[in-house]
């Protein structure tokens, strides 16, 4: 982001206009997502592949998706969720944790989801849903970027560099927009899509840290017949695991950290002219 080009905001429609746009040109979009930051750009396979190659990932990563709060359920198969999970259980969870602040679901694909955006696990094909909760500006900058592409998703990744590219454990996302912009000063067609108060996106979500969000799978429901279905946490981001469960106990589901969410995401730490 050039000191010199006066900043993009996701709380004006114009702003957010041009952002969509340009978007739907090609370029990419770091965009303010609830109390952080996420990358946005078209879903097709060649900017899938650009995202990763300018984060350092290898090429053929597979990306998740985001879309409009109303069309997050058009995402799944319904009809390849297990018979012990009731559908409707699953979706009043999502309107509870989408409801409440940024989250994401992982679940059975929609067959016209292309193969770039979805992953086989336990025998089906699956994709993840990232969205940053229902109050969250920038849901409108969705909805335009969706009009002007002609799609019903999006391409969505964390405003970081890979570990791969960094040697780091893990590579929080970015939260201030300075810092992420000098991250990404490589990649030339970045339109960034700011908070207008930082500090005050921050304080909007209390219970939530700053870092990626919390991923809860649904495709491959565990527990004996008799007893509550068992969801996985995948990734233990942004919202503790102790609030997913009790979003999750009134509908009659229970939730376990997964193999790989034993650790919870770091929050990045910024230092000197970066803050």
């Amino acid at each position: 982001m050039d000191a010199r080009t006066p900043p993009l905001y996701i709380d004006r429609p114009e702003d957010v206009a041009v952002a969509a746009r340009a978007l739907a040109g090609g370029a990419v979009v770091a965009v303010a997502f609830a109390n952080f930051y996420a990358i946005v750009s078209r879903p097709d396979a060649a900017t899938v592949r650009l995202v990763n190659l300018a984060k350092g990932r290898p090429t053929d990563q597979v990306g998740s998706i985001t879309t409009g709060v109303c069309r997050i359920p058009a995402m799944f198969d319904w009809s390849r969720v297990s018979p012990r999970l009731p559908a409707g259980r699953v979706l009043a969870l999502m309107d509870a944790l989408y409801g409440a602040g940024p989250f994401g679901f992982r679940g059975p694909a929609a067959d016209r989801l292309p193969e770039h955006l979805t992953q086989v696990d336990s025998g089906l094909r699956t994709t993840q849903v990232i969205a940053p909760g229902l109050t969250c500006p920038s849901n409108a900058f969705f909805e335009r970027a969706l009009a002007e592409t002609g799609s019903d998703h999006l391409y969505i990744t964390s405003a970081n560099r890979s570990r791969h590219r960094t040697g780091l454990p893990d590579e929080p996302a970015h939260w201030k927009s300075g810092a992420l912009a000098a991250d990404f000063a490589h990649l030339t067609d970045l339109v960034v899509l700011v908070h207008r108060d930082e500090a005050a996106a921050r304080a909007a979500y209390p219970g939530y840290r700053t870092t990626s969000v919390t991923l809860l799978s649904f495709h491959a429901p565990e527990g004996e017949l008799e007893e509550p279905p068992v969801l996985t946490v995948d990734r233990h981001g942004s919202l503790h695991l102790d609030d997913v469960r009790r979003a999750a106990a009134p509908l009659g589901l229970q939730v376990r950290l997964g193999d790989t969410a034993g650790q919870r995401l770091r929050v990045r730490e910024y230092a000197g002219a970066l803050v």
